[in-house]
């Protein structure tokens, strides 16, 4: 299994879109720091194929460093948005393996590990693309919005035993993003061509895009979506 055994407690609270026909694949989003998984609930509708449901967990409300240790949603402690700040390595590998839950509760309910693509904001797509790389089931595909890839000086060994070296990766970004600057996007997909197969990943920049999404980019989304979770 790709996680262990356990419940996914993530579940229990999520904003689930159902499909409005018999569900045969799942896309799992995670919310940005401080948000909830009701905004991408919405942008997910916007864009839904019938078949698929959509999967948008709330993060647990932790103190966190960065903000004057402010109690918030974050999927993990954030000390800093730059390469080389220090990382809550625990907290991310705890993160990874109850994301890991939600892909196993899936595959229990019927739906393949390769009909689910993992998906994510900020601080979510960041922990999408850690859980991805360290996943040893093969998932349908990743989108990375704004964000970065936690823990990257364990990498390229951290993905020894993923089942994702061959998976699709959209990673967009804003031109001009003022928390995770687009050059950190760029050094994140120069780095993803290391641990997978350099084809497979996609880097879109969207000038004058801030560190938010925006229509040209979800449709790019949408079509990514279709094309690894076509119907069947």
């Amino acid at each position: 299994m790709c996680g262990n055994n356990m419940s996914a407690p993530l579940l229990a609270e999520a904003v689930t879109v159902s499909g409005t026909e018999k569900e045969t694949a799942a896309v799992i989003f995670l919310h940005g720091l401080g948000d909830t998984g009701h905004g991408w609930a919405d942008a997910m509708t916007s864009i839904r194929l019938p078949y698929v449901k959509y999967i948008c967990p709330h993060a647990p409300r932790i103190p966190v460093t960065l903000n004057m240790k402010m109690t918030m949603p974050s999927w993990f402690d954030l000390m800093g948005l730059s390469p080389d700040s220090p990382e809550d390595e625990a907290g991310i590998k705890r993160a990874a393996e109850n994301i890991k839950a939600i892909i196993d509760h899936e595959v229990k309910n019927g739906i393949p590990a390769n009909r689910v693509l993992l998906g994510g904001f900020s601080q979510g797509g960041a922990l999408s693309l850690y859980t991805a790389l360290t996943c040893q089931q093969q998932l349908a595909g990743v989108v990375a919005l704004s964000c970065w890839l936690p823990l990257h000086k364990t990498f390229p060994q951290a993905a020894s035993g993923s089942g994702n070296k061959d998976t699709p990766i959209l990673q967009c970004h804003g031109e001009m993003d003022p928390m995770i600057p687009v050059q950190f996007g760029a050094m994140t997909a120069e780095k993803l061509k290391i641990i997978v197969s350099p084809q497979k990943v996609t880097f879109r920049t969207y000038p004058g895009l801030m560190h938010s999404s925006c229509p040209q980019e979800m449709s790019a989304v949408k079509e990514f979506i279709e094309k690894q979770l076509p119907r069947i």
